[in-house]
C-alpha cells in the first residue's frame, strides 16, 4: 500500500531537484540498481511469514511479564522509543560487527543519495533485527508494536533526499536529512555516525552524533563498483569467507566475524581510523558509459517488472507456491540481467535475449500476469 506515495514523492523529489538545480536527484543506472534491491528484499516474504512477528507474538504468548493497555496513549508513546531505541541498538551494532555490516552494507553502496537509495534493503539483515525487539514482547501488545515498526520504517524513507536542508529546531530531537546524510557520507568525519530511526536524541546521549559538515562524498569507503544485486548483496560474505580462512588463529578468525569491518591483527576492535580514505572532493561515481537507447530500454523493461512483482504482491495468497516460486525466479533474473545491462558487460546481451525468451514462455503459459491486461500483446511485442 506504501508503493504509490513512494513513486508520489519520488516525482516530487525530482521536481524539487531540477527546480532548485536544473538537475536531476540521480542516475538511471543507480536508481534502477535501488529499486532491484529493494524489490529482492521483499522477495522472502511472499513465501514466509514475518519472522520480526513470528518471534514477537511467541514471546508475547508466553513470556510476557504483565499487559500494557492497547488503547492507553502511554503505551503508544512507550513502544514509539522502545521500537526507536531497539532500530539504533541494531543499526549501530549493524556497522561495528563484520558479519552484520555484510548485510548492512547493502544500503550503503550506492554513491547517489535520493528516495531511490532509502530502497536499496538488504535481503539478509532482517533476520537478524528481530533479536532487539524481543524485549519489548514481554509488556507490549504485539497489534502496537507491528504499527511502530512499520511506522519506524516508513519515516526513514523521506530523509533520504538532499533537497531539503535544515529544519531548524527539529534538528535537535528529530533524524532529518540532514543527520541522515551523514550517516550515509564516507567522509572520515561522517564514519559510523547518526544511527538514529526516527529520533536522533539517542545519538546524542550516546556520542555518536555528527552534524553535517563539509560536503558529504556518499557510499562506501572502498566502492564495490557494480550495479548488480546479487553481487552487491553477496560479496561482503565471499570476502569475510575468504579473510576467515586467511587469517591465522581461531581468535583472530572468530575476530574477523564479530569485530568491525576495519579489524585486522593487531589493531583495535574497529579498525584505525587513519586507514580511512581519505576524500578529495574529486571522486567519481562509478557510471559506465551505455547507449542512450540502452537506458531507455532498461527502464521500459525495468517498469514491466516493477508491474508484475506489484500484481504478484496483491495476488499471492491465491497462487500455488510453484507459480509463485516461478515469478520469484523470473524478477531475480531479470533485475540481475538490467544490473549487467548498466555495468555494459560483454555477455549482457545474451543473458537479457535468454530472459526475453523465459519472459515469452512464461507469459504465453499463463505463469506470469500483469495488472493490465491491455497491456498484453505490448509486453509480448
Amino acid at each position: 500500500q506504501s508503493i504509490p506515495f513512494f513513486v508520489a514523492f519520488i516525482g516530487l523529489e525530482f521536481a524539487v531537484s531540477w527546480f532548485q538545480k536544473r538537475k536531476l536527484p540521480g542516475r538511471i543506472n543507480d536508481g534502477i540498481s535501488s529499486l532491484s534491491l529493494g524489490i529482492l528484499s521483499r522477495l522472502p516474504d511472499l513465501l514466509f511469514r514475518s519472522f520480526d512477528l513470528i518471534s514477537y507474538i511467541y514471546i508475547w504468548n508466553n513470556y510476557r511479564l504483565f499487559e500494557l493497555p492497547w488503547d492507553s496513549p502511554w503505551t503508544w508513546y512507550l513502544t514509539l522509543l522502545g521500537v526507536d531505541l531497539a532500530y539504533y541498538c541494531f543499526h549501530r551494532i549493524s556497522h561495528e560487527v563484520n558479519i552484520l555490516w555484510a548485510a548492512h552494507q547493502v544500503h550503503h553502496s550506492s554513491e547517489d543519495y535520493n528516495l531511490f537509495t532509502a530502497l536499496r534493503q538488504s535481503l539478509l539483515q532482517k533476520y537478524t533485527s528481530w533479536i532487539f525487539n524481543l524485549p519489548m514482547a514481554l509488556i507490549i501488545p504485539p497489534s502496537v508494536f507491528a504499527v511502530h515498526l512499520q511506522f519506524n520504517l516508513l519515516y526513514q524513507f523521506w530523509i533520504h533526499t538532499e533537497v531539503i536542508t535544515n529544519l531548524g529546531p527539529l534538528e535537535w530531537i528529530l533524524n532529518t536529512p540532514s543527520h541522515h546524510r551523514v550517516h550515509h557520507g564516507r567522509n572520515p568525519y561522517c564514519i559510523d555516525k547518526n544511527y538514529g530511526g526516527t529520533l536522533i536524541i539517542w545519538d546524542r546521549i550516546f556520542g555518536t552524533f555528527e552534524a553535517e559538515d563539509a560536503k558529504v562524498v556518499y557510499g562506501l569507503t572502498h566502492p564495490v563498483n557494480s550495479f548488480d544485486p546479487i553481487m552487491l548483496q553477496l560479496r561482503p560474505l565471499a570476502h569475510i569467507w575468504k579473510m576467515f580462512w586467511a587469517t591465522p588463529g581461531l581468535c583472530n578468525k572468530l575476530s574477523v566475524i564479530f569485530k568491525g569491518p576495519g579489524w585486522g591483527p593487531g589493531k583495535p576492535r574497529l579498525g584505525l581510523p587513519e586507514e580511512i580514505p581519505v576524500i578529495t572532493g574529486k571522486e567519481v561515481p562509478f557510471d559506465p558509459r551505455v547507449p542512450a537507447f540502452l537506458n531507455c530500454y532498461a527502464v521500459v523493461h525495468f517498469a514491466v517488472i516493477v508491474d508484475l512483482y506489484t500484481e504478484l504482491l496483491g495476488t499471492v495468497a491465491m497462487l500455488s507456491q510453484g507459480t509463485v516460486l516461478l515469478r520469484i525466479c523470473f524478477i531475480i533474473l531479470s533485475v540481475t540481467s538490467f544490473g549487467l545491462l548498466m555495468e555494459n558487460r560483454p555477455k549482457a546481451g545474451i543473458l537479457e535475449i535468454i530472459r526475453c525468451l523465459v519472459f515469452i514462455g512464461v507469459y504465453k503459459l499463463g505463469y506470469l500476469r500483469s495488472q493490465f491486461f491491455s497491456l498484453g500483446c505490448a509486453y509480448e511485442v
